[in-house]
């Protein structure tokens, strides 16, 4: 094979490799927003769960859950389907980094904000939903885009659970047809390929929010 031919064929992993990135931000996205805002509000015994659930998904190796998931729990007659187990797995990984960002983003603004708006009789809900989350998006924004690199790039793991994606194809093409250097090359080279636009896309948002703020500062 060529190696145009190699790089096409490692491409018809690409919808599996999608598809898992897709699936997987329905999970990072609700579990970082839910999460990251549950641990800013509570305190106490509440809290404490809270970060015990995002430490269990941010600091487990994404290699061993996928393997618990995918091939420890049908021993007690639990069965995910690959792509599920899969997309739960790498998504809640990212989910866990981010809800420390959206944790974070909300501690970083002024307290003043928060008081001026409950001494007019905000109740607290209306507060985080129109005044504190629109601001903190905006500076989790460029870590939220580097998590979904993260989550592009963490889809090479999916084949151990058998799954035909890019990595998976690779693997087969490189055994028949004995040229694994040329073969993975190729793969790297693909991935490079599906993330650097998506860093591309990171730089600009960071420019327009570092443009926005400069603006906001000179008033």
């Amino acid at each position: 094979m060529t190696t145009v031919e190699i790089f096409v064929g490692i491409f018809e992993g690409f919808r599996v490799t999608a598809t898992v990135t897709a699936l997987g931000l329905l999970y990072a996205v609700p579990f970082a927003l839910v999460f990251g805002v549950a641990q800013y509000l509570t305190k106490g015994m509440a809290r404490l769960a809270i970060t015990a659930v995002i430490e269990f998904w941010r600091s487990s190796a994404v290699i061993i859950l996928l393997f618990v998931f995918y091939y420890v729990l049908p021993v007690i007659d639990i069965q995910l389907p690959a792509i599920t187990v899969a997309a739960m797995v790498l998504g809640l990984n990212a989910g866990g980094y981010g809800s420390q960002a959206v944790r974070a983003g909300l501690q970083s603004l002024d307290r003043g904000q928060f008081e001026a708006a409950a001494a007019l009789g905000l109740p607290r809900r209306h507060i985080l939903a129109l005044i504190e989350l629109p601001q903190a998006l905006t500076r989790m924004a460029p870590t939220f885009i580097n998590q979904l690199i993260q989550l592009i790039k963490g889809t090479a793991l999916v084949s151990l659970v058998t799954l035909t994606d890019m990595t998976f194809r690779a693997k087969e093409i490189a055994e028949s047809e004995y040229n694994p250097v040329g073969v993975y090359t190729s793969l790297l080279l693909a991935y490079f390929v599906i993330c650097y636009p998506v860093t591309v896309f990171g730089r600009w948002v960071e420019q327009r929010i570092g443009g926005r703020k400069g603006l906001t500062n000179e008033f």
